[in-house]
């Protein structure tokens, strides 16, 4: 029991550490734009990253909220909270970007077709857990719920890196560029957080 103590306190300090990044490079991008971006029309990759990742990001707040505050065990509890932290205030930005740029921020049909694709539907996006899932996580109790989140959230953060990658290619927005590549680095990390966690005292 001290061991798994011990080993939950790190992993949540590493979450903290994880969200401490996010926030910083959010923060700095966020200020730079005043003073270091043309303003520039926005191209499609740059409305169709934002709009798509706004989507996956809300399902994952979504999967937060079913967890925190149960009794999944403190590793989760701590990274359930530094996720809906960080892509909540990625979610404001995201639309508020696309309001700027008189883009709609409501959730589209299609998605992927900015990154060559011809698109599909939004709720097959890579990553995104399944309406059963999202119940099952609902429902689930104890470890078994923090084993189900992050099993979940992996898969999730998986496909975001993905987009992610894909924007920090084929981007032009300065913002969205900085964006992108903070959501590698922080999401990537996590997703080696919750490979420790699975193979570990959630196994």
């Amino acid at each position: 029991m001290e061991r798994n103590s011990r080993r939950s306190f790190m992993i949540a300090a590493g979450a903290g550490a994880a969200g401490a990044l996010g926030g910083a490079l959010v923060a700095s991008a966020a200020s730079a734009e005043s003073d270091a971006e043309v303003v520039e029309a926005p191209t499609d990759v740059d409305i169709g990253f934002c709009s798509d990742m706004t989507v996956h990001h809300v399902q994952a707040l979504a999967m937060c909220q079913r967890v925190l505050g149960r009794d999944t065990g403190d590793a989760v509890q701590a990274a359930a909270a530094e996720v809906l932290q960080t892509q909540a205030i990625e979610v404001g930005m995201m639309r508020a970007w696309l309001t700027d740029w008189g883009q709609s921020t409501a959730t589209p049909e299609t998605a992927m077709e900015w990154m060559g694709h011809e698109g599909m539907p939004t709720a097959m996006m890579p990553g995104l857990a399944s309406d059963a899932e999202m119940q099952a996580l609902s429902l689930a109790e104890g470890v078994a719920q923090g084993r189900l989140w992050l099993q979940l959230m992996r898969a999730h953060h998986v496909g975001g890196v993905a987009m992610a990658e894909a924007a920090t290619r084929m981007a032009s927005s300065p913002k969205v560029l900085r964006l992108a590549n903070t959501q590698v680095m922080v999401q990537a990390f996590e997703i080696g957080q919750y490979d420790q966690l699975l193979n570990g005292e959630y196994a």
